[in-house]
C-alpha cells in the first residue's frame, strides 16, 4: 500500500494543477511581482463554481435520487457539524491559541475547500475511477453547519460579556451564510444541472468540459500567490503544534469520512470524495463569516492555516493518501 500511495503521490506532484500551484506558491515567496488580477481571479472562481455545480446535477438528473443520495447529505450534514468539535479539542491541548481563535479554525475544517474536491475528481478522472456525481450536493451541504459548531464553541467558553458584543455584531450571519456568493453559485447551477439533464449538458459541453482543467490550472497559480503571501507574512505566528493540526487534522477528517462513506455503501470514488470533503479545510465561505460572527478572531491565523499548510498537503499528499485508502478498504 505504500507503495501504491508513494506512486500516486509522485504522478500527482507532476500534474499541471500541482506545478501551477508550485508555481505560484514559489513565485510569493521569492517576491516575485507575478499575480492574477483580482477580477480575473474571481471570474476563474465563478467558472469553477458554474461548471462543478451544473455537471454535477446532470450528474443526479442521470442516475436518479435514491436513499444513497439522501444518505449522503445527511452524512455531510453531520461530519461538518462534528468535526470542529474535535479540532477545536486538538487546538486547546496542541496549541496555545485563545478560545475563540481556537473556535475559528475548527470551523475551517469542519467546512470544505471545494478546489480540493475538484483536484480529488480530476485525479479520480485521470486514473479512470468513477464516483457519484451528487457528492456536489454533499459538498454544497457541508459548507455552513461547520460555522455554526464554531460560534456555539466560542459562545460557550467564552465570558458573558464577550458573547453579548458578538452577538450585537452579528445579526447579518445567517444572510452571510445562506446567500454567500459561492454557496449560491454552487447550489444554482446544481438544480439549473438536475433540471436540464444530459441534453442541458450537451448544449454547453464545449464550454464547462474540456476548458475545465486549464481553467483549474490558473486558479491554483492564484491560490498559490495567496498562500505563498499568507505563509510569508505569518510566519511568526506559525507555531509547531499548529503546524502539526493542519497536517494531523485533515487525516482525522478523512478517517470520519472514510467511515460515513463505507457505511452508506458509496463507490471507491465516492468514499475518496466524502474523505476529502471532511479532510479539507475552507478559505472562501467561513473566513467571510468568521468577520462577520467573531471579528475579534485573528484571519490572520486561520487563513494561514486552511490556505497555507492544510491546502499545500491535501494537493500533494492527503488526495494520493486517501484514494489508497479508499481502494485498500474496498470503498
Amino acid at each position: 500500500m505504500a507503495d501504491t500511495i508513494l506512486s500516486l503521490a509522485a504522478e500527482n506532484l507532476l500534474s499541471p494543477i500541482i506545478l501551477f500551484f508550485a508555481l505560484g506558491l514559489g513565485a510569493a515567496l521569492v517576491r516575485s511581482d507575478l499575480s492574477v488580477p483580482e477580477a480575473a481571479a474571481k471570474a476563474l472562481s465563478i467558472y469553477l463554481l458554474f461548471a462543478i455545480g451544473f455537471k454535477g446535477g446532470v450528474s443526479v438528473s442521470a442516475h436518479g435520487v435514491d436513499s444513497t443520495l439522501l444518505l449522503a447529505l445527511v452524512a455531510g450534514l453531520i461530519l461538518s457539524f462534528a468535526i470542529p468539535f474535535t479540532a477545536f479539542g486538538l487546538l486547546r491541548v496542541m496549541t496555545r491559541l485563545g478560545t475563540v481563535d481556537a473556535a475559528a479554525v475548527a470551523g475551517h475544517y469542519g467546512s470544505i475547500s471545494i478546489v480540493t474536491f475538484v483536484a480529488a475528481t480530476s485525479v479520480l478522472q485521470s486514473q479512470g475511477i468513477a464516483s457519484e456525481g451528487y457528492l456536489v450536493a454533499v459538498a454544497a451541504a457541508m459548507e455552513a453547519p461547520a460555522i455554526l459548531s464554531a460560534l456555539w464553541l466560542a459562545a460557550k467558553f467564552s465570558s458573558p460579556d464577550t458573547n453579548a458584543e458578538r452577538a450585537r455584531g452579528s445579526k447579518g450571519l445567517l444572510r452571510e451564510i445562506l446567500l454567500n456568493g459561492s454557496i449560491v453559485l454552487l447550489v444554482g447551477s446544481f438544480f439549473i444541472g438536475f433540471l436540464s439533464g444530459p441534453k442541458g449538458l450537451s448544449e454547453i459541453e464545449s464550454f464547462i468540459v474540456s476548458p475545465f482543467k486549464g481553467v483549474l490550472c490558473l486558479f491554483l497559480l492564484d491560490m498559490g500567490l495567496v498562500a505563498g503571501r499568507g505563509l510569508r507574512s505569518s510566519a511568526g505566528l506559525l507555531r509547531p503544534g499548529l503546524i502539526l493540526f493542519g497536517v494531523l487534522m485533515p487525516m482525522i477528517g478523512a478517517v470520519a469520512g472514510l467511515a460515513a462513506g463505507s457505511l452508506i455503501g458509496l463507490s471507491v470514488g465516492g468514499t475518496m470524495l466524502l474523505m476529502t470533503l471532511s479532510a479539507s479545510a475552507s478559505y472562501i465561505a467561513v473566513p467571510a463569516a468568521m468577520r462577520v460572527a467573531l471579528p475579534e478572531a485573528n484571519p490572520s491565523i486561520y487563513l494561514t492555516m486552511s490556505l497555507g499548510i492544510t491546502f499545500p498537503f491535501n494537493l500533494t499528499l492527503g488526495i494520493p493518501l486517501y484514494l489508497s485508502i479508499a481502494q485498500a478498504t474496498g470503498g
